[in-house]
């Protein structure tokens, strides 16, 4: 039996060890519900330090999930929760595309804590792998043929993406993952848009949020005039840093 690990935020001991006991229904340092939508037991925090997000690894059966719920400071924020749910509308359309190279889409649900506190989840498939910023600083060599073999396998992800009228806007070596496979998986569509609703906005003067990630996000994206082009600076951006990453990557 796997850990479980309380996501309430005014529970005073996540890890109460009468947590882990089979007949439990109910965490034992604070009472809220164990069972997340009936169905998600979780193990253990992975990040508190995501974006909107925290993370954690959760199990439905025997099955390893992600679970990502939106940090308590946003649930008020309209923005931020729009955000939030924006990752999994957009999983879900791609994994109903039968997109591959992203997460898969799992759940979206509201998580309530005993005080009657509301929590916004997303379940989506596990990625076993490492991100490509934490690869490269671990000093690993990218060999030419490397480079312009992911270089092609993400630009294939993106026009999949792309022939369903979505774009990411958020490309970084951060958001790219290696598998243990090797096979590449874009993540963290948080940021992405639909094209047609870009546009529509753009024709009725509506602003749309401006998305930056320093060194990789072309100016017009800056200025919330992203277009479908803009991923692709992005993709190119990302291979230029890591030949000329500040660590000691030799691109050979």
């Amino acid at each position: 039996m796997k850990n479980c690990y309380c996501i309430n935020p005014y529970c005073r001991e996540p890890n109460h060890p009468s947590n882990n006991n089979t007949q439990t229904k109910l965490f034992g340092s604070c009472g809220s519900i164990l069972l997340l939508n009936n169905k998600y037991r979780v193990s253990r925090l992975l990040s508190d330090n995501s974006g909107f997000g925290i993370i954690y690894e959760a199990f439905a059966g025997f099955n390893s999930k992600i679970l990502k719920v939106l940090q308590e400071k946003w649930n008020n924020d309209t923005k931020a929760v729009e955000l939030f749910r924006r990752e999994y509308d957009v999983l879900l359309s791609l994994t109903q595309q039968n997109i591959t190279g992203i997460p898969q889409a799992e759940d979206y649900f509201q998580y309530q804590n005993r005080e009657g506190k509301i929590f916004y989840c997303l379940v989506m498939e596990k990625v076993e792998g490492i991100d490509l910023e934490k690869w490269v600083k671990q000093d690993n060599k990218l060999h030419q043929k490397q480079a312009l073999n992911w270089l092609r396998e993400v630009t294939l992800i993106l026009d999949k993406i792309h022939q369903q009228n979505w774009f990411h806007r958020d490309i970084k070596p951060a958001n790219i993952m290696k598998r243990n496979n090797g096979k590449l998986v874009l993540i963290d569509f948080g940021t992405a848009r639909e094209e047609t609703q870009t546009y529509y906005q753009k024709v009725k003067g509506e602003s749309i949020t401006g998305i930056n990630s320093p060194g990789y996000t072309p100016n017009e994206q800056q200025h919330g005039q992203a277009v479908v082009q803009s991923d692709f600076f992005c993709i190119g951006k990302n291979f230029c840093s890591f030949i000329n990453w500040k660590t000691s990557l030799r691109f050979i």
